[in-house]
């Protein structure tokens, strides 16, 4: 099984990266945030200014990469396949349907890692501040996550155009959570910290501050974002298992 989902996982990685133009539009996507920040900052003056205003708007940007990144392979893999009618012809190879589904939500989970990773790296160069790598384990169940539900977005969708309309939504989705959690005065406290995305907003707003994180509220984070994406997955699944989304209709 797990052979044959890598199998799965590394034909859409080689079909995304042939894709030139979605994979310029991700890189471009990805590394919007540090060239938004870089204008922002020849704005601020102030030192203290700056970590007030930059680094918040960093790790909101953080965040939107993380789910940016894969949005362009996820739309293909499954709601372009279907618009196509070519699920069929691979499921015709010794494959099962949840092989297919795990082999295209690993290969969307590496497009979404390296969304994260150009970012990272595009504010590494401009401003020498990255999150902390002890932040990995936790950075890694939200790439889970985004690549989860993009897929199980993907199910839902008849056709491309159908697909970029709803994930361009879901993009939103950390957009909006990471400035609620910037600007508003009851974020930031009790539980907050435990829930998927806003969570994660504030981690990488601590680690880009260079302030320790919570061992125990981060274990619980990534544990309750697995599950989550673990939930998403299990609901492409069912989805999957629809010969309506299977034959196209």
């Amino acid at each position: 099984m797990l052979n044959q989902v890598l199998i799965v996982a590394q034909k859409e990685v080689l079909d995304g990266w042939r894709d030139r133009r979605a994979v310029i539009s991700t890189t471009l996507y990805s590394l919007m945030g540090p060239a938004v920040v870089s204008m922002v900052s020849l704005a601020v003056h102030d030192m203290r200014d700056s970590e007030q205003v930059l680094i918040p708007m960093m790790s909101v940007f953080t965040l939107v990469a993380a789910f940016v990144g894969g949005m362009n392979v996820a739309l293909d893999s499954i709601a372009g396949e279907r618009e196509r009618r070519s699920l069929v012809p691979l499921l015709t190879h010794p494959v099962t349907r949840l092989d297919l589904l795990l082999g295209k939500w690993l290969a969307v989970a590496a497009f979404s890692g390296v969304g994260l990773a150009l970012n990272l790296i595009g504010f590494a160069l401009l401003f020498h501040r990255v999150p902390s790598p002890a932040l990995v384990p936790c950075m890694v169940p939200l790439l889970m996550l985004a690549a989860a539900s993009e897929i199980w977005i993907s199910t839902l969708c008849r056709g491309v155009k159908e697909a970029h309309t709803y994930l361009s939504m879901l993009v939103f989705l950390p957009m909006m959570v990471g400035m609620f959690m910037v600007f508003s005065p009851l974020a930031g406290h009790g539980w907050w910290k435990f829930l998927p995305v806003a969570g994660h907003q504030m981690l990488i707003d601590a680690g880009m501050r260079g302030a320790p994180a919570d061992p125990l509220a981060t274990l619980i984070l990534a544990v309750a974002t697995t599950v989550l994406a673990g939930l998403a997955l299990l609901a492409a699944a069912d989805r999957l298992e629809l010969d309506d989304v299977v034959y196209g209709g």
